[in-house]
Protein backbone atom coordinates (compact mmCIF):
# COMPACT_ATOMS: atom_id res chain seq x y z
CA UNK A 1 0.00 0.00 0.00
CA UNK A 2 1.14 3.55 -0.78
CA UNK A 3 0.52 6.63 1.34
CA UNK A 4 -1.62 8.15 -1.41
CA UNK A 5 -4.00 5.20 -1.12
CA UNK A 6 -4.94 6.40 2.35
CA UNK A 7 -6.13 9.78 1.11
CA UNK A 8 -9.81 10.68 0.81
CA UNK A 9 -11.87 13.16 -1.19
CA UNK A 10 -13.13 14.97 1.93
CA UNK A 11 -12.23 18.69 1.77
CA UNK A 12 -9.73 19.62 4.47
CA UNK A 13 -11.02 22.50 6.62
CA UNK A 14 -8.14 22.90 9.08
CA UNK A 15 -6.63 26.38 9.31
CA UNK A 16 -3.40 27.08 7.40
CA UNK A 17 -0.45 26.32 9.66
CA UNK A 18 -2.44 23.97 11.90
CA UNK A 19 -0.35 21.30 13.60
CA UNK A 20 -2.98 18.71 12.74
CA UNK A 21 -1.51 18.51 9.24
CA UNK A 22 1.73 17.11 10.67
CA UNK A 23 -0.11 14.40 12.58
CA UNK A 24 -2.12 13.48 9.49
CA UNK A 25 0.97 13.45 7.28
CA UNK A 26 2.83 11.31 9.80
CA UNK A 27 0.17 8.68 10.51
CA UNK A 28 -0.67 7.94 6.87
CA UNK A 29 2.84 6.84 5.75
CA UNK A 30 3.28 4.87 8.98
CA UNK A 31 0.06 2.94 8.37
CA UNK A 32 0.98 2.44 4.71
CA UNK A 33 4.43 1.10 5.63
CA UNK A 34 3.10 -1.22 8.32
CA UNK A 35 0.58 -2.62 5.85
CA UNK A 36 3.23 -3.00 3.15
CA UNK A 37 5.51 -4.84 5.59
CA UNK A 38 2.74 -7.20 6.64
CA UNK A 39 2.85 -6.03 10.27
CA UNK A 40 -0.52 -4.26 10.48
CA UNK A 41 -3.11 -4.83 7.76
CA UNK A 42 -4.97 -1.62 7.00
CA UNK A 43 -8.30 -3.46 6.98
CA UNK A 44 -7.66 -4.32 10.63
CA UNK A 45 -7.05 -0.70 11.64
CA UNK A 46 -9.81 1.30 13.34
CA UNK A 47 -9.42 5.02 14.00
CA UNK A 48 -11.49 6.51 16.81
CA UNK A 49 -11.69 10.30 17.09
CA UNK A 50 -13.43 12.65 19.48
CA UNK A 51 -14.91 16.13 19.31
CA UNK A 52 -12.71 19.05 18.32
CA UNK A 53 -10.63 20.14 15.34
CA UNK A 54 -8.59 16.94 15.67
CA UNK A 55 -11.70 14.80 15.09
CA UNK A 56 -11.73 15.57 11.38
CA UNK A 57 -8.67 13.35 10.93
CA UNK A 58 -11.07 10.41 10.64
CA UNK A 59 -12.44 12.03 7.45
CA UNK A 60 -8.99 12.36 5.91
CA UNK A 61 -7.70 8.78 6.29
CA UNK A 62 -9.13 5.98 4.18
CA UNK A 63 -9.48 3.47 6.99
CA UNK A 64 -12.19 2.15 9.29
CA UNK A 65 -13.21 4.87 11.72
CA UNK A 66 -15.64 5.77 14.48
CA UNK A 67 -16.62 9.20 15.79
CA UNK A 68 -16.99 9.20 19.58
CA UNK A 69 -18.60 11.88 21.71
CA UNK A 70 -16.54 14.41 23.66
CA UNK A 71 -14.08 12.76 26.04
CA UNK A 72 -15.20 9.23 25.17
CA UNK A 73 -12.74 8.03 22.54
CA UNK A 74 -11.00 5.62 24.93
CA UNK A 75 -14.06 3.68 26.17
CA UNK A 76 -15.25 3.34 22.58
CA UNK A 77 -11.81 2.10 21.53
CA UNK A 78 -11.74 -0.29 24.47
CA UNK A 79 -15.07 -1.81 23.45
CA UNK A 80 -13.88 -2.24 19.86
CA UNK A 81 -10.64 -3.91 20.99
CA UNK A 82 -12.41 -6.29 23.38
CA UNK A 83 -15.00 -7.20 20.75
CA UNK A 84 -12.27 -8.03 18.22
CA UNK A 85 -8.75 -8.35 19.70
CA UNK A 86 -7.28 -8.73 16.21
CA UNK A 87 -8.00 -5.08 15.40
CA UNK A 88 -5.41 -2.31 15.81
CA UNK A 89 -7.29 0.56 17.42
CA UNK A 90 -5.89 4.10 17.33
CA UNK A 91 -7.50 6.94 19.29
CA UNK A 92 -7.13 10.57 18.29
CA UNK A 93 -8.19 13.06 20.95
CA UNK A 94 -7.61 16.70 21.85
CA UNK A 95 -6.20 17.98 25.14
CA UNK A 96 -9.63 19.23 26.17
CA UNK A 97 -11.17 16.00 24.92
CA UNK A 98 -8.77 13.68 26.80
CA UNK A 99 -7.53 15.71 29.79
CA UNK A 100 -10.80 17.38 30.84
CA UNK A 101 -13.96 15.39 30.03
CA UNK A 102 -12.01 12.21 29.34
CA UNK A 103 -9.34 12.23 32.05
CA UNK A 104 -10.88 9.39 34.07
CA UNK A 105 -10.95 7.17 30.97
CA UNK A 106 -7.31 8.01 30.21
CA UNK A 107 -6.19 7.10 33.72
CA UNK A 108 -7.99 3.77 33.75
CA UNK A 109 -6.85 2.87 30.24
CA UNK A 110 -3.27 3.31 31.44
CA UNK A 111 -4.00 1.41 34.66
CA UNK A 112 -5.53 -1.52 32.78
CA UNK A 113 -2.88 -1.42 30.03
CA UNK A 114 -5.49 -1.61 27.29
CA UNK A 115 -3.86 -2.56 23.99
CA UNK A 116 -4.73 0.60 22.05
CA UNK A 117 -2.76 3.60 20.81
CA UNK A 118 -3.85 7.04 22.00
CA UNK A 119 -2.52 10.12 20.18
CA UNK A 120 -3.33 13.47 21.76
CA UNK A 121 -3.51 16.61 19.60
CA UNK A 122 -2.35 18.85 22.43
CA UNK A 123 -2.67 22.44 21.21
CA UNK A 124 -3.37 23.62 24.78
CA UNK A 125 -6.50 25.50 23.75
CA UNK A 126 -10.10 24.75 22.74
CA UNK A 127 -9.57 25.70 19.12
CA UNK A 128 -12.90 24.56 17.69
CA UNK A 129 -14.79 26.81 20.12
CA UNK A 130 -12.33 29.63 19.39
CA UNK A 131 -10.01 30.00 22.33
CA UNK A 132 -10.91 28.75 25.83
CA UNK A 133 -8.31 27.30 28.19
CA UNK A 134 -7.72 23.55 28.63
CA UNK A 135 -5.97 21.51 31.36
CA UNK A 136 -2.59 22.02 29.64
CA UNK A 137 -2.92 25.78 29.04
CA UNK A 138 -0.13 27.67 30.84
CA UNK A 139 -0.64 30.03 33.76
CA UNK A 140 -1.59 33.49 32.55
CA UNK A 141 -3.26 32.17 29.38
CA UNK A 142 -5.45 34.89 27.87
CA UNK A 143 -8.50 33.29 26.32
CA UNK A 144 -12.19 33.92 25.82
CA UNK A 145 -13.02 32.34 29.18
CA UNK A 146 -9.99 33.86 30.97
CA UNK A 147 -9.64 37.45 29.66
CA UNK A 148 -7.65 38.47 32.75
CA UNK A 149 -5.33 35.47 32.51
CA UNK A 150 -5.57 31.88 33.74
CA UNK A 151 -4.79 31.59 37.46
CA UNK A 152 -4.12 27.83 37.70
CA UNK A 153 -1.06 25.87 36.51
CA UNK A 154 -1.37 23.18 33.82
CA UNK A 155 -1.22 19.44 34.35
CA UNK A 156 1.64 17.30 33.06
CA UNK A 157 -0.18 14.52 31.16
CA UNK A 158 2.94 12.40 30.76
CA UNK A 159 3.36 12.17 34.52
CA UNK A 160 -0.31 11.32 34.99
CA UNK A 161 -0.25 8.47 32.47
CA UNK A 162 3.09 7.19 33.79
CA UNK A 163 1.87 7.24 37.41
CA UNK A 164 -1.31 5.46 36.31
CA UNK A 165 0.66 2.55 34.86
CA UNK A 166 0.98 3.44 31.18
CA UNK A 167 3.42 1.08 29.47
CA UNK A 168 4.38 3.42 26.60
CA UNK A 169 4.74 7.17 27.16
CA UNK A 170 5.99 9.56 24.48
CA UNK A 171 5.86 13.17 23.33
CA UNK A 172 6.13 14.58 19.80
CA UNK A 173 5.87 17.99 18.15
CA UNK A 174 4.07 19.11 15.02
CA UNK A 175 7.27 20.68 13.64
CA UNK A 176 9.11 17.34 13.76
CA UNK A 177 7.32 15.01 11.36
CA UNK A 178 10.13 12.44 11.06
CA UNK A 179 10.25 12.02 14.82
CA UNK A 180 6.45 11.81 14.86
CA UNK A 181 6.58 8.99 12.33
CA UNK A 182 9.12 7.07 14.41
CA UNK A 183 7.06 7.52 17.58
CA UNK A 184 3.76 6.59 15.91
CA UNK A 185 5.27 3.43 14.43
CA UNK A 186 6.66 2.28 17.78
CA UNK A 187 3.43 3.19 19.57
CA UNK A 188 1.28 1.16 17.17
CA UNK A 189 3.59 -1.86 17.37
CA UNK A 190 3.76 -1.70 21.17
CA UNK A 191 1.59 -4.30 22.88
CA UNK A 192 -0.24 -2.43 25.62
CA UNK A 193 -1.46 1.11 26.23
CA UNK A 194 0.54 3.49 24.04
CA UNK A 195 0.24 7.18 24.88
CA UNK A 196 1.64 9.94 22.66
CA UNK A 197 1.17 13.59 23.59
CA UNK A 198 1.79 15.72 20.49
CA UNK A 199 2.50 19.42 20.96
CA UNK A 200 0.19 20.29 18.07
CA UNK A 201 0.20 24.03 17.54
CA UNK A 202 -3.05 25.93 16.92
CA UNK A 203 -1.77 28.68 14.63
CA UNK A 204 -5.03 30.63 14.94
CA UNK A 205 -5.77 30.80 18.66
CA UNK A 206 -2.51 29.87 20.43
CA UNK A 207 0.51 29.99 18.16
CA UNK A 208 3.42 28.47 20.09
CA UNK A 209 5.75 27.63 17.20
CA UNK A 210 8.41 30.15 18.22
CA UNK A 211 8.17 29.12 21.89
CA UNK A 212 8.60 25.43 21.08
CA UNK A 213 11.24 25.89 18.39
CA UNK A 214 13.54 27.57 20.91
CA UNK A 215 13.16 24.81 23.51
CA UNK A 216 12.49 21.37 22.05
CA UNK A 217 15.17 18.69 21.74
CA UNK A 218 15.12 14.97 20.99
CA UNK A 219 15.97 12.44 23.68
CA UNK A 220 19.23 10.67 22.83
CA UNK A 221 21.07 7.88 24.63
CA UNK A 222 17.95 7.49 26.74
CA UNK A 223 16.93 4.02 27.95
CA UNK A 224 13.10 3.95 28.00
CA UNK A 225 13.23 0.93 30.33
CA UNK A 226 14.72 3.05 33.11
CA UNK A 227 11.73 4.16 35.19
CA UNK A 228 13.61 6.68 37.33
CA UNK A 229 15.29 8.32 34.35
CA UNK A 230 12.01 8.36 32.42
CA UNK A 231 10.22 10.13 35.26
CA UNK A 232 13.06 12.62 35.59
CA UNK A 233 12.85 13.53 31.89
CA UNK A 234 9.05 13.83 32.05
CA UNK A 235 9.43 16.38 34.83
CA UNK A 236 12.09 18.39 33.03
CA UNK A 237 9.36 20.53 31.50
CA UNK A 238 6.08 20.99 33.38
CA UNK A 239 3.99 22.55 30.54
CA UNK A 240 4.37 25.89 32.31
CA UNK A 241 8.07 26.79 32.49
CA UNK A 242 10.58 28.18 30.01
CA UNK A 243 12.92 25.21 30.37
CA UNK A 244 13.99 22.70 27.70
CA UNK A 245 11.30 20.42 26.27
CA UNK A 246 12.37 16.80 25.61
CA UNK A 247 10.72 14.86 22.78
CA UNK A 248 10.71 11.14 22.08
CA UNK A 249 9.86 7.89 23.84
CA UNK A 250 10.24 8.40 27.58
CA UNK A 251 9.12 5.01 28.85
CA UNK A 252 8.31 1.57 27.49
CA UNK A 253 7.77 -1.79 29.19
CA UNK A 254 6.33 -5.18 28.39
CA UNK A 255 3.36 -6.04 30.60
CA UNK A 256 0.19 -8.10 30.45
CA UNK A 257 -2.65 -6.26 28.77
CA UNK A 258 -6.26 -5.76 29.78
CA UNK A 259 -7.23 -8.21 27.04
CA UNK A 260 -4.95 -10.88 28.53
CA UNK A 261 -6.42 -10.37 31.99
CA UNK A 262 -9.96 -10.24 30.61
CA UNK A 263 -9.51 -13.65 29.00
CA UNK A 264 -8.11 -15.07 32.25
CA UNK A 265 -11.07 -13.63 34.14
CA UNK A 266 -13.56 -15.15 31.70
CA UNK A 267 -11.81 -18.50 32.02
CA UNK A 268 -12.10 -18.37 35.81
CA UNK A 269 -15.78 -17.43 35.59
CA UNK A 270 -16.45 -20.32 33.18
CA UNK A 271 -14.66 -22.71 35.52
CA UNK A 272 -16.57 -21.38 38.52
CA UNK A 273 -19.89 -21.71 36.71
CA UNK A 274 -19.04 -25.33 35.84
CA UNK A 275 -18.21 -26.20 39.45
CA UNK A 276 -21.39 -24.54 40.74
CA UNK A 277 -23.50 -26.34 38.14
CA UNK A 278 -21.89 -29.63 39.06
CA UNK A 279 -22.49 -29.05 42.76
CA UNK A 280 -26.14 -28.16 42.16
CA UNK A 281 -26.71 -31.22 39.99
CA UNK A 282 -25.25 -33.43 42.72
CA UNK A 283 -27.44 -31.79 45.35
CA UNK A 284 -30.62 -32.06 43.29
Amino acid sequence: MKTKDLGTTAPNTWCPGCGNFAILNAIKPVLADLDEEGLVAIENVVLVSGIGCHGKIADYVNANSFYAIHGRTIPVATGIKLANPDLNVICFAGDGDAYAEGLDHLIFAAKRNIDITTIIHDNRVYGLTTGQYTPTSPSGFLGRSTPAGLEVPPINPLEIVFASGGSFVARGYSHGIELLKDIFREAILHRGFSFVDVLQVCATFFNLYDYYNERVYTLEEHDPRDRDRAEEKMREWDYNSDGPIPLGIFYREDASTFGDNFMKYNSKITDLEGRIRGALEGFL
